[in-house]
């Protein structure tokens, strides 16, 4: 009897849900790929949910903080994580004491973006191809360094595969987040760094940095005259993906509302057309097509951190 009342209590919960604001936590800093993609989803998602979505970016040790922020909530559906690769795939597999597991502690809802990096340099350094790049480090081992939104994100594994890809001997210093990151290189004082194409699309344009490479599988539409990173001859892929999570513990009437209104919300028009104009491809999943994924990249990172030998600086 009491499982019985406990079925209907959260049907009628889930039937008046959402009854105020949501908070979604983006574990990263203004300015950066994760904030500019988050800022159009919330958008989007705020009018087929009819209640506003408030984005509260809680940044520090590469999505950690914000993330486990987001684990340790009320499971009742007014807070979720804007969740990514770097907190979700990389860093438990990097920092023993991550204070929570992404596959045990969240409920996947679903994927809603993936994104190309680009490998950026300031306009003044002597190499206008990943080839060229590749061998002016090569010319001073130890000498040259790239810039990341900190230890463990997305864009710092996009360097340090790149350094094994490449061969090379590079130092990586990181920044709190990846607009501090993107000021420093175009203050000359990181030669190189990867970052999201829509952060950096604008830098690009006004000729304050030069792109050497995309990631994906195909050239972008916005910049066609740069080549892959495999055209440039590297076989690897670099991209960012991006989803939406709830607190272990969220009821499946309430995760069913987030799903069956957030996948309404990524096929709308505007939904579509905002993010085509980042160089983002929108997708909706199903939450087990989510999950799917996060346990999949983790395998991935916890064989290239072992075999790249990284560790949390």
């Amino acid at each position: 009897m009491i499982g019985v009342m406990a079925v209907l209590a959260s049907t009628a919960g889930a039937q008046s849900f959402p009854s105020k604001p949501i908070r979604l936590i983006a574990p990263m800093p203004p300015g950066g790929p994760v904030d500019t993609i988050v800022r159009i989803v919330a958008r989007g998602w705020s009018d087929t949910l009819r209640q506003p979505i408030v984005v509260d970016n809680r940044g520090g040790a590469a999505g950690l903080i914000g993330t486990d922020l987001a684990v340790k909530s009320p499971p009742d559906g007014y807070t979720l994580l804007f969740g990514f690769s770097g907190p979700l795939a990389i860093v438990p597999n990097l920092n023993r004491d991550t204070p929570y597991d992404p596959v045990r502690d969240l409920e996947p809802i679903s994927k809603v973006a993936a994104a190309p990096y680009v490998l950026l340099v300031h306009p003044s350094l002597p190499a206008k191809s990943v080839k060229e790049l590749v061998a002016l480090a090569k010319s001073q081992p130890g000498k040259m360094n790239f810039g990341s939104g900190g230890n463990g994100v997305g864009i710092h594994m996009a360097g340090e595969l790149f350094k094994v890809k490449a061969g090379i001997n590079i130092v990586h210093v990181p920044y709190k987040g990846a607009a501090a990151g993107m000021a420093a290189l175009m203050g000359r004082e990181v030669d190189m760094m990867f970052n999201g194409l829509s952060a950096a699309l604008p830098h690009i344009n006004s000729g304050r940095l030069r792109a050497l490479a995309v990631g994906g599988a195909k050239r972008s539409a916005l910049l066609p005259n740069v080549p892959t990173i495999l055209e440039s001859g590297l076989e690897f892929n670099t991209e960012g993906w991006y989803g939406v999570l709830a607190p272990k513990g969220t009821a499946l009437p309430i995760l069913n509302v987030l799903h069956q209104t957030l996948v309404e919300a990524m096929g709308t028009r505007e939904m579509k057309a905002g993010l085509e104009k980042l160089a983002i491809e929108g997708s909706a999943t199903t939450p087990a097509e989510f999950a799917k994924l996060i346990r999949e990249e983790n395998a991935i990172w916890t064989k290239v951190i072992a075999v790249a030998g990284i560790k949390m600086q």
